[in-house]
């Protein structure tokens, strides 16, 4: 347990945690308050502190590493503040009995009277990044109440020390393979008067907003793509093209779809594929599936290669760059570059699909006999 300048709460939620386990540590992140005195009281639980406040998830990590190096294989983290009811305890310790070496966050039920604006504001948007970074769905990703399986995430090396921590071990848990699940666990806000936060609007929120960026890039050029191949499953992927279909037509269709989503017709090329495939009696969801290659991340390298590959077909080529000297004339021509070029690279790029899709469905069909 994590605490900073939390003496009004933090005797009662020790003694809910004392009701169930004596194994606690409790990581006093350079309080000013009287809760060293609080602590002194606790004989039974172990301590660790330090002057300087470093902040949320600096203290977690030191309270990790102490679980760790005292051979727990599992670490409980619950807030000071007393939101978090120690009564849920049992909640975790049944889950991780049915789902062993997952990391479970406890879902709390933001809807309810009382929550702060701010937090569901907070909860939202920290829930759609999660999203968009991992592919997994959380109700509440911002909860500190969590267990974390120690021995998978020893190895994992943080580089936050603040709130945004949070999101950092759950993003990298999630990259790494590690089950990310939620389990619905009671809160319990103190009136606005009396709430205690050290949550800083503007620098916290900048904190995990500049993390968020960097996350969102790894995930899209890096952890996205070795997330899917490693989860890869022939059965699942058979499920959802057809089992019973030739070789050579799903190959056909993944090249198709590859040249469909390059091809320059932009905001209906889907919709063309998608028709097109059932004229042709192609395997739609995987023309579809590989038409998706115009995703936002690729959208500049296609359009680069598109423009370079044009050269070739004009006279007088136009620079990809707006230096104030565009006129009608450069347009004309950039557009018949553009154009030329990318169906150029519409065709290479689908046959080259094609291709490797034949060799690889060709290699693992003979694998599977």
């Amino acid at each position: 347990m994590p605490t900073y300048n939390n003496a009004d709460t933090l005797g009662n939620v020790i003694d809910g945690i004392l009701a169930f386990t004596q194994n606690v540590i409790v990581i006093n992140d350079g309080s000013t308050d009287k809760t060293a005195e609080i602590l002194k009281h606790y004989t039974q639980i172990i301590c660790i502190s330090y002057h300087e406040n470093k902040g949320k998830g600096y203290a977690l990590r030191m309270g990790i590493n102490s679980a760790r190096e005292q051979g727990y294989r599992y670490a409980i983290s619950i807030d000071s503040d007393g939101q978090h009811k120690p009564s849920d305890l049992p909640v975790f310790l049944e889950a991780v009995q049915r789902e062993p070496d997952t990391l479970f966050v406890g879902a709390r039920n933001m809807n309810q009277e009382g929550i702060p604006g701010k937090s569901t504001f907070g909860h939202k948007f920290s829930n759609f990044w999660y999203r968009v970074e991992t592919g997994i769905k959380l109700p509440d990703t911002q909860s500190g109440y969590r267990l974390y399986p120690l021995n998978q995430i020893s190895q994992m090396k943080f580089y936050t020390r603040k709130f945004e921590f949070e999101i950092e071990v759950l993003v990298r848990a999630a990259w790494r393979g590690i089950p990310v699940k939620s389990i619905p666990v009671h809160v319990s806000y103190a009136p606005a008067g009396e709430r205690v936060s050290h949550f800083r609007p503007f620098k916290d929120f900048t904190r995990i907003s500049i993390l968020n960026t960097i996350l969102v890039l790894l995930a899209f050029f890096f952890f996205l793509p070795v997330m899917y191949f490693r989860d890869f499953s022939y059965q699942k992927f058979k499920k959802l093209i057809g089992a019973g279909e030739p070789t050579t037509k799903l190959a056909v269709a993944v090249g198709f779809g590859v040249f469909m989503g390059i091809v320059p017709i932009w905001g209906y090329q889907m919709i063309v594929a998608a028709f097109l495939a059932h004229i042709f009696k192609l395997n739609k969801a995987l023309v579809l599936l590989a038409s998706n290659i115009s995703i936002p991340p690729m959208i500049p390298f296609i359009l680069y290669g598109s423009f370079m590959l044009g050269r070739f077909f004009v006279t007088s080529p136009v620079n990809i760059k707006l230096d104030g000297t565009l006129n009608l004339a450069h347009i004309k021509i950039a557009a018949f570059q553009y154009i030329s070029g990318s169906i150029v690279l519409a065709v290479t790029a689908g046959l080259l699909a094609g291709l490797l899709s034949y060799v690889f469905l060709l290699i693992r069909r003979n694998g599977k006999k």
